[in-house]
Order: structure tokens, then sequence, then C-alpha cells
């Protein structure tokens, strides 16, 4: 009887362990509008609320879509948007679509898109993951930014 319980401790145990549903993802972020076109934040950098995000995820080979999901930001231009399914292998990203602020509507180039992992399968135990910061470049910089930028190039010399 001892055996039998033991056999069935290490054989369905695991599968039952294994099995159980994934709980879904939640993906915070924050959208900001680079007031000096620098490239990056910086201390003139305001935070947007009421942006629009998208999270949207792509079959590794084909790259066609699978999956999308968008959300709004918050007070200080954060966000959370929840991934309900494990993705797998799918390349995932969060992205920006749009901007309220009628001179910060140009998503900037380099900052407009984080790439993220959606899979339990990679040895992350949270199912809490953060995007990289992500930006709209205002039409003309803020007074002071030439200033500002000097000073972050030199401050390092």
């Amino acid at each position: 009887m001892a055996r039998l319980l033991l056999l069935f401790a290490f054989l369905v145990l695991p599968a039952l362990v294994s099995s159980q549903t994934q709980s879904p993802f939640r993906i915070h972020g924050q959208v900001y509008c680079d007031t000096c076109r620098a490239g990056f934040e910086t201390s003139k950098t305001t935070y947007i609320r009421g942006a629009i995000v998208k999270i949207e995820c792509k079959d590794r080979k084909s790259l066609q879509p699978m999956y999308t999901t968008q959300g709004v930001t918050g007070e200080n231009g954060k966000f959370i948007l929840t991934v309900n399914s494990d993705r797998q292998d799918q390349i995932c990203n969060t992205v920006l679509v749009s901007s309220p602020i009628s001179d910060c509507r140009t998503p900037d180039p380099g900052r407009n898109r984080s790439e993220i992992i959606l899979t339990g399968d990679n040895g992350a135990v949270s199912n809490v993951h953060f995007a990289n910061q992500m930006g709209f470049l205002k039409d003309k910089p803020l007074p002071g930014c030439a200033e500002l930028i000097k000073k972050l190039l030199y401050s390092d010399s």
C-alpha cells in the first residue's frame, strides 16, 4: 500500500502541479513627452495621461499577428495591460498608438516600442512584467533644453 501511495505521489502529483492554469500577465509601463527632443528622459520630461498603447504579438516565423490588446495611460503616464494567455514563443511588444497632446504626437523612433516576454516557460516567477518607457517627441523643444542637453553631455567629462 505504501508503495502504491509513493508511486501515485511521483507520477500523478507532478502532472497536477504542472497543469495549473497560468495567471494573467500584467504589463506595467509609462509614456512620456520628450519636451527637449533629446531621445531620452530629462528633468523637463512630462508624462502623458490619455495616451493609447497596445500590446501586439506576432508568430516568430511568419510574423503574422496572433494577439493584440490596448489600453490608455492614467496618472503620470502609467499603464497596466493584462494578457490572459501565455503567448509562448511569440514576439510581443508594447507599442505607442497615439498621444492626446497636440504638439507631442510623433513617436520617438528609438522609444516607440518595447519588447516584452509573455510566457511562463522562461523561468520567471512573477506574472508582473515591466516594459521600457516609451515616448513621443514634442514638435519644438522647450526653452532651456539646449542648455540642459549641454549640461548633461558635459557632466560626464
